[in-house]
């Protein structure tokens, strides 16, 4: 008989937006009349973009004719897409990137994920805590991270709390780690990270021949012209760092799926024999081994995001999103509540009141206001006693959630 992965058996129980999904599923059955409002999961709400829509109705017609047909496309995606990606996301700040260095996926969720394939089980991590549960997930599959204890905390992963007393910036380690994780605007918690304070981890990556994976998925959602849109903006980052992107919340491809990743070419690691290897080759070899590519109607897609009408028409969206994230945060704050983000990402991330636990409320807020949320505490312990919400809602439903909100915590 097969053995399975027994790492897999180590996960807990469900994932975290499982356990909500099934939280809201008993309460709408008892209470069938009750309308609910979701910020838990951050799922878009708003239409593509027309600019997409008519370049993958486009795309859609080349298939109709054996001349424009395509079949398998690069595994690491069309140079069409890479270049726009090159020309709009990277020259613009003074990056220089290749093509070769771009990769084309799905989603950041997959690559993020997916990542730690070419990483040794033995090598020693951080994550910032509170974290988005993926990056915690995949390598507890991979066996990377050892036995939980009763607090939730992974023996053999360095965890970096951020809260309010911190201002939400990690401590740069002590010790020696061989990669960390970097998520900015953070999800989780909707906060940010200046250049002076991400130049510091680039330092000590440098320093201590480190990766740093840099999930820089919200981007998009920055208002603040001096915070960095890359890790890249700093200087010696592409010598040790790989950065996600997707299109997911930046132009509401949760259903399409599309991001890309950048792995510089000079970005190494080392064998046991001390040899150094390019990550860049050992990612285009994975990729060409397990992924067939991200579909050329998909691409084609995400390469209208950059062409004039396409910019105006994703910014509008993200505007959108950013003043439903407005609305919540400011009737937060007027309801006394220390809240956080909504400024520069779509996340707002609030303190629960008398120290209440993360699950104890969203039972209430659930059950007394028919609110949907997400525990803080299902993103690691140190989200314990913090709430959040996503912004990516219908404006009426987080304009009737604010009232529903002020009327229940007053």
């Amino acid at each position: 008989m097969a053995l399975v992965n027994e790492n897999f058996l180590k996960l807990q129980k469900n994932y975290l937006f499982v356990d909500i999904a099934r939280k809201v599923n008993a309460f709408k059955a008892t209470h069938p009349k009750a309308n609910v409002i979701r910020m838990g999961i951050g799922d878009v709400t708003q239409p593509l973009a027309p600019a997409c829509i008519e370049a993958m109705h486009k795309a859609v017609e080349e298939f109709s004719s054996k001349e424009t047909f395509h079949g398998y496309g690069p595994e690491q995606g069309y140079d069409f897409l890479q270049e726009e990606i090159i020309k709009n996301d990277f020259a613009p700040r003074g990056i220089k990137l290749d093509t070769s260095e771009i990769f084309i996926s799905d989603g950041a969720k997959s690559d993020t994920g997916n990542i730690g394939d070419i990483l040794a089980l033995d090598n020693i991590f951080g994550v910032t805590d509170p974290i988005y549960p993926v990056y915690i997930d995949s390598n507890v599959m991979a066996g990377r991270t050892g036995v939980i204890d009763e607090k939730g905390y992974w023996s053999n992963v360095h965890y970096m709390p951020c809260n309010a007393e911190n201002n939400f910036i990690p401590e740069i380690p002590d010790r020696h780690l061989d990669f960390v994780y970097l998520c900015y605007p953070n999800n989780p918690t909707g906060t940010v990270i200046t250049k002076s304070e991400l130049k510091k981890w680039v330092d000590y990556a440098l320093a201590n021949d480190c990766i740093i994976l840099y999930d820089a998925a919200y981007e998009a959602f920055i208002q603040d012209p001096t915070l960095p849109h890359s890790i890249y903006e700093i200087k010696g980052a592409k010598k040790c760092a790989i950065e996600f992107h997707s299109y997911s919340k930046t132009a509401g491809f949760t259903g399409v799926r599309c991001g890309y990743t950048v792995i510089p070419k000079e970005v190494m690691a080392v064998t046991e024999n001390g040899d150094k290897v390019s990550l860049n080759q050992l990612w285009l070899r994975r990729q060409c081994t397990k992924f067939n590519g991200a579909s050329y109607i998909t691409q084609r897609g995400a390469a209208a995001i950059y062409t004039p009408e396409g910019k105006e028409q994703v910014k509008k969206t993200i505007d959108y999103y950013m003043d439903n994230a407005r609305l919540l945060s400011g009737a937060l704050k007027e309801l006394g509540i220390q809240t956080f983000g909504g400024e520069n990402a779509p996340y707002i991330w609030f303190k629960t009141p008398h120290g209440e636990s993360s699950w104890s409320f969203f039972e209430s807020m659930l059950y007394d206001a028919h609110l949907v949320s997400t525990p803080g505490v299902g993103f690691g312990p140190s989200g314990e006693g913090y709430i959040r919400l996503t912004a990516f809602g219908q404006r009426e439903d987080c304009e009737e959630a604010v009232s529903r909100l002020k009327n229940w915590i007053k």
